[in-house]
């Protein structure tokens, strides 16, 4: 069994608002202990890292990007977050496209962003299904933790325009083509059940259906991408419609319709904000959006919408929302245990508790502060990066 012990840090773990000083024992990846003073014959084996004086955090989470799809030095042949060759492509899967020697991909670990939720771009009105891996390895294979964590869908203006020579030009348009896909996929559930073992009564096989049968049974929500408030409620209106499950990501006006969100009870993920407005929907973002969504009872990511803004800068995004008004533990947890539990894999990631992922980072200060500096990162209990070394370490 492979110990290591992390020796009397303050630990900010997500859970509880006021931080406290301990050990953290991580056996075989997964956090075995954290109590006041570790000592004794069940730690004389672990390898000690000395916290002393450091501050020790949950391994940071981001709930929407497109990191390993579209990062750094692209080159000509062009990213991979967006099929444009048709609106509709729920059978994607993004595990398909990631690249894990992706440059972008060590500068997020570098920057203590340990688990990241990416899949394809918001050009269609299906776009694929979003995996969830860790931001340390050489083979996706290895890093993932969830294939398939949720179905995107897209409403608004990237579609339109995408699509805009070809057959969408309204935003009737995109919530009917999903309706029409939602209805088949029952449809095509239903033909399938009644036809049993009966191969020659099967329907025909057909990969878009068969991709979203998950998300008409509710076990793989939607993630949609949402900017302006009538394009937030069509996609609670479908949703409710075909009893899914539903994620909102970008929220850009979702302050001025906060009170509606908390009622609904939908998770929301809001950003990029460290932009320009580029399009007309994006005319209302704000670094106070956050914050003004949390005080109103949401539960709140932060992101980053990776290539859009570099991935290590999420908690950057953070203390920036902090400085617009938002209350800094809803700010750490927006891109810790809120951020998790947005993707679905809050039982292992997103804050330090007994039994979850030894992710960690560990700082000389606030991370959300630009002057506070990284001295370690740690995914599954090894450490991939010390500023000592300044370098990712290769894992055993």
């Amino acid at each position: 069994m492979k110990q290591l012990l992390i020796k009397q840090g303050i630990i900010h773990d997500s859970v509880h608002e006021r931080p406290y000083e301990a050990d953290i024992l991580v056996e075989d990846g997964r956090i075995a202990r954290i109590e006041p003073v570790l000592d004794g014959k069940a730690v004389e084996d672990a390898e000690v890292l000395d916290a002393s004086g450091l501050q020790v955090y949950p391994g940071f989470v981001e709930a929407h990007c497109h990191l390993g799809l579209d990062g750094y030095a692209i080159g000509f042949e062009g990213a991979d977050y967006n099929e444009m060759t048709d609106s509709l492509t729920p059978e994607l899967s993004a595990v398909d496209g990631l690249n894990p020697q992706d440059e972008s991909i060590r500068l997020a670990m570098e920057g203590g962003v340990t688990c990241v939720a990416a899949g394809p771009g918001s050009s269609n009105i299906l776009g694929g299904t979003f995996a969830v891996y860790k931001t340390a390895g050489k083979r996706i294979d290895d890093m993932v933790i969830k294939e398939r964590a949720a179905m995107k869908c897209a409403f608004g203006e990237n579609p339109k325009l995408c699509y805009k020579d070809k057959n969408i030009y309204s935003r009737m348009t995109i919530a009917s083509r999903l309706r029409v896909m939602l209805e088949r996929t029952r449809e095509y559930m239903a033909r399938k059940e009644a036809a049993g073992e009966d191969v020659l009564k099967q329907p025909a096989y057909d990969p878009k259906l068969e991709a979203l049968i998950p998300a008409i049974k509710g076990e793989l929500p939607l993630k949609a991408h949402v900017h302006q408030a009538n394009d937030i409620y069509t996609a609670i209106r479908i949703a409710k419609e075909f009893h899914l499950g539903l994620a909102l990501d970008h929220c850009t006006d979702g302050s001025l319709i906060a009170d509606d969100l908390a009622k609904e009870g939908y998770p929301v993920a809001v950003g990029p904000a460290l932009t320009h407005a580029t399009k007309f929907e994006l005319k209302n973002k704000s670094f106070a959006t956050p914050g003004d969504l949390a005080r109103a009872g949401c539960q709140v990511s932060i992101i980053t919408d990776s290539p859009v803004i570099p991935q290590q800068y999420l908690p950057l995004c953070a203390g920036l929302a902090v400085k617009s008004g938002m209350d800094s533990f809803a700010a750490l947890q927006a891109i810790t245990i809120n951020a998790a539990r947005h993707i679905g894999v809050e039982e292992r990631v997103g804050s330090l508790e007994i039994g979850k992922d030894g992710d960690f980072v560990i700082t000389d200060g606030n991370p959300m502060v630009s002057d506070t500096n990284i001295k370690y990162v740690l995914i599954d209990g090894n450490v991939t990066y010390s500023a000592m070394k300044s370098r990712r370490i290769d894992l055993p």
